[in-house]
């Protein structure tokens, strides 16, 4: 097993002495409470941005809620390159509340917009409504780009845990053409196949904050049916081919039941002929961008993403926000 991080060491100890029931043995809306106060607990207070604007997409299922940031100096009448952000939770937790933290330090660390999508959780909503949701914000986005002073040219998606998952599928949706294309994927510790038989599935089974169980849990709850799993929308790995996705930004944990699979997935984009950049941190653990009040590496990582997207976007034209 690979080392651990202090500072990981330090969380692991805490949620140890809290005596926290697992996730998984928790009915949704429990669980959703508890994810929620745990975000809070384990997030510095939020960074102030220049402005944050409640939206909503439109879509035939119903409005889709969104939150704009947009980050800190940055000019009402500028039109910013874009992040449209999916959040983590297993498709069953987590809301814009949730990641408001994440939204906001990126948002400032690009001078950039952020879009946050407050996409239907199972198992309410099932497979494919998560998918469904994604894809009509990011149509929304593009289509009103300029009323929401967004620079369609100069787009992203990405998210963390099962909303790096909604990320990749909506960059294979680009590629195929259901969907505006976007310049970058940014995949955070990201579920890409449900079928849940990569090695971290043997490997991670207790004493982490994401375990099997857990993304058993959320995956019978996410796509109930097993012969949807195998779809490439629930499983973007699962699809013929990732040539012409997105350049993507991949990164991994050593301690997360998700990593050899989200490793595997940017060696077959690599070999699929599709710019990657895969950062892998052998010591740390799943979900620490939500968790920055203890673990200092969660700042470290999104100014690296910010970076990378700032890259992408003065590649695309313009100047990057900067």
């Amino acid at each position: 097993m690979p080392a651990l991080h202090p500072d990981v060491q330090a969380l692991l100890a805490m949620l140890r002495a809290a005596d926290a029931q697992p996730l998984e043995s928790l009915p949704p809306e429990a669980a959703r409470r508890s994810y929620l106060a745990g975000r809070r607990a384990l997030q510095p207070p939020p960074d102030e941005v220049a402005q944050i604007r409640d939206l909503a997409a439109p879509s035939p299922a119903g409005p889709v809620p969104l939150r704009l940031y947009r980050g800190e100096g940055t000019a009402p009448e500028e039109r910013l390159p874009c992040l449209v952000y999916l959040h983590g939770g297993g498709w069953v937790l987590g809301n814009v509340e949730s990641h408001d933290w994440v939204c906001r330090r990126l948002a400032n660390l690009t001078r950039a917009s952020v879009i946050s999508v407050d996409y239907r959780l199972a198992p309410e909503h099932p497979f494919p409504a998560a998918v469904e949701d994604a894809a009509a914000a990011l149509a929304f986005v593009v289509e009103r780009a300029e009323g929401l002073g967004v620079d369609p040219a100069r787009l992203a998606v990405g998210g963390d845990s099962a909303g790096g998952n909604l990320a990749a599928v909506l960059a294979l949706m680009g590629r195929d053409g259901a969907l505006p294309r976007t310049g970058m994927q940014v995949l955070l510790y990201p579920a890409v196949d449900l079928a849940m038989t990569s090695e971290g599935y043997e490997r991670i089974v207790a004493g982490q904050p994401l375990t099997a169980g857990t993304m058993r849990y959320f995956v019978d709850h996410y796509v109930p049916e097993i012969r949807d799993r195998t779809d490439w929308r629930a499983s973007p790995a699962r699809a013929a081919s990732l040539a012409g996705t997105a350049p993507a930004l991949v990164l991994t944990c050593g301690h997360d039941p998700l990593c050899e699979e989200a490793r595997a997935y940017a060696h077959r984009l690599e070999r699929d002929g599709v710019p990657v950049t895969a950062l892998h941190l052998s010591d740390q653990t799943h979900g620490i961008l939500t968790m920055s009040r203890l673990v200092r590496t969660s700042a470290t990582i999104l100014s690296f993403v910010a970076e990378a997207l700032l890259e992408r976007w003065s590649l695309e034209g313009g100047r990057g926000a900067r």
